[in-house]
Parts: C-alpha cells; sequence; structure tokens
C-alpha cells in the first residue's frame, strides 16, 4: 500500500495550531472566572482561531490542489453513501477529504468567525444578554462539531485503516489514491510564511493588551476584555458610601 502525499504544510500547521488554541480557550473558559486576570486570554485565544481562519480562507483560494475549497466533498448525497460506509462498509476509498470532514471543517471556520463577531459585540456591550446568548449557543455547538470530529476520526481510523489519524502529522494517506488525489509538493515554504503571520499576530496582540486594564487597543479604539473595570467602578461606589 503507497503513502499518498494529501497535505501541504500551510493545512498542517493551520490544523495543529486550531486545534490547540481552542483547547486552551475551552479551558480557560471552564476554568477561570470572568474577573479572572487570566480570563481575557479566552478572548485573546479567539481573535487568534478568528485571524488563522481567515489565512486558511486564503489559503483555501490559492493553495495546493486538496487545500482549496473546491477539493472539498460537499454534496449530501455523498455525505450520506460515506456514513453508511462507516458502517457497513471497510472497502470505501475517499480522496484528500472525506464527505464528514469536509463539512465539519466548514462548519468549525464558521463557528469561529461567529464567536469571534459575538465576542467583539460584547466588549462593545452591544444587545448584550441577547448577544451572550448566541456566543454561548456557537460556543456549545462548536463543542459538539469537536467531539464528532474527534470521534469520527476514531471511528473511521478503526474501519478504514487509512493512516486518516496521522495524516495531519505527515501529510499522507496509506491508500492508493488517483493521479488527481495527490499533490506533488509540501509548501514548506508557505507554511513557513503562515506560522511566521501567526506569530506576528499574536505580538501584534501582546504589545497592545494592557494586562493591568485587561483591554486590547487597535487602531487608538480600546476593548475591554476582562471584568476589572467593573469592579474597580463597584469598589469606588464602595467606598464613597
Amino acid at each position: 500500500m503507497n503513502k499518498t502525499l494529501i497535505y501541504d504544510w500551510p493545512t498542517r500547521i493551520f490544523h495543529w495550531l486550531f486545534a490547540g488554541m481552542f483547547i486552551a480557550a475551552f479551558f480557560i473558559a471552564k476554568t477561570f472566572d470572568d474577573d479572572s486576570a487570566v480570563y481575557p486570554y479566552h478572548m485573546l485565544l479567539g481573535l487568534s482561531m478568528a485571524y488563522i481562519v481567515i489565512l486558511r480562507i486564503m489559503w483555501g483560494l490559492i493553495g495546493s490542489r486538496n487545500a482549496k475549497f473546491s477539493s472539498l466533498t460537499l454534496k449530501p448525497k455523498d455525505l450520506v453513501n460515506y456514513l453508511k460506509g462507516v458502517l457497513y462498509s471497510k472497502n470505501q476509498i475517499n480522496g484528500a477529504h472525506n464527505p464528514a470532514s469536509s463539512w465539519i471543517a466548514l462548519i468549525m471556520m464558521f463557528l469561529t468567525l461567529g464567536l469571534a463577531v459575538t465576542g467583539y459585540l460584547m466588549t462593545m456591550s452591544l444587545y448584550k444578554e441577547l448577544v451572550e446568548e448566541i456566543h454561548e449557543l456557537l460556543a456549545n455547538a462548536f463543542i459538539v462539531a469537536a467531539v464528532m470530529h474527534v470521534s469520527g476520526i476514531i471511528l473511521h481510523t478503526y474501519r478504514f485503516r487509512d493512516g486518516i489519524s496521522l495524516s495531519m502529522i505527515n501529510g499522507k494517506k496509506n491508500i492508493d489514491l488517483p493521479n488527481e488525489a495527490e499533490i506533488n509538493h509540501t509548501y514548506r515554504f508557505a507554511g513557513a510564511i503562515f506560522f511566521v503571520m501567526f506569530l506576528g499576530f499574536i505580538l501584534f496582540l501582546n504589545n497592545n493588551y494592557d494586562r493591568q486594564k485587561q483591554n486590547l487597543t487597535v487602531l487608538n479604539k480600546s476593548f475591554q476584555l476582562g471584568e476589572l473595570e467593573n469592579n474597580e467602578k463597584g469598589e469606588n461606589e464602595a467606598e464613597d458610601d
């Protein structure tokens, strides 16, 4: 069985950065209270996730064959047939993206952008209660999608043994695929640029985030990420009384 190269470096780098930041953001949200000095990093991670999603969308338009959105399998009929194959067949052969992974990738990117937009609106206190409910709904949907994604990888690996669980590490599947499903280059230089752009954004956030005031300044506009300001007002009012 040949190992077929299907994923380039930018795609793999995006995958692991995205997964790592989601885990970190989820951990912070579930572990620390809103008034904790650590909690704003949940929001900074969310912004970083949205940023690399935008980079991934750009790569999905100009990148390698299997990185492009045109390579995704999004027909509902193909999804139904794939799910049937997971349950009843061990001989199913998929290309770079199976229908389930195609759908879940788009859903998780859409949810990330939605979370970033609602998170921004929360810092602006616009329709606060409604926006918070939408944000929580999107967050719960993201968690469900992440669980489905991991469960799908485990089930797919058990049924088809095609190396999908390692494909985002080595970029390859242990399966014979048509020539049009294989890429010829790993695009390491593009991957390096992707990673440098990510680090540049992290440095930008670090330089513009005031840890004491818990606010982020972008283009001379300040966004309150923590509850410190409200707490200080409450303390001042209590002292005045």
